[in-house]
């Protein structure tokens, strides 16, 4: 039994969920500021630590037309400095329309995404996650 960390990376927030022991469920935690690569380290080191987690999950953007974009590249060389800085088998998974499918969520459940943006993120964090737990090919 061990927890799976989920990162949501973009140039400004990072969101982040983790899954609970069993890898059943996924919760949107937080999000950390991506100012600089070392404090970011910093947090989700922490993190690791206070959640004892085993695998790192990355969400990778691809576009609907299956190329990847300026933003595929930035995730590319994140995923490069975390497996350089951190001992965990460390993962990407399709992202696609978790931002827009988050939205749609935290609307249902009656919180303004238009001041929320970090729930936003988190809660995309929380969707690939999930649909990565259930994903029986893994």
């Amino acid at each position: 039994m061990s927890r799976v960390l989920a990162l949501d990376y973009g140039d400004s927030k990072i969101g982040v969920a983790i899954s609970d022991p069993m890898r059943i469920i996924a919760k949107p935690i937080k999000v950390i500021k991506n100012s600089n690569f070392n404090s970011v380290l910093k947090e989700i080191n922490n993190i690791i630590i206070e959640f004892q987690i085993k695998e790192i999950l990355i969400g990778f953007p691809i576009t609907l037309k299956n190329k990847k974009s300026i933003q595929t590249e930035k995730v590319i060389k994140f995923i490069d400095l975390l497996k350089e800085n951190i001992e965990l088998p460390i993962h990407s998974y399709d992202e696609r329309l978790t931002s827009k499918m988050a939205i749609n969520s935290l609307i249902l459940q009656g919180v303004k995404t238009g001041h929320n943006k970090k729930d936003i993120d988190k809660t995309a964090a929380a969707i690939f996650l999930q649909n990565y737990l259930d994903d029986p090919t893994k």
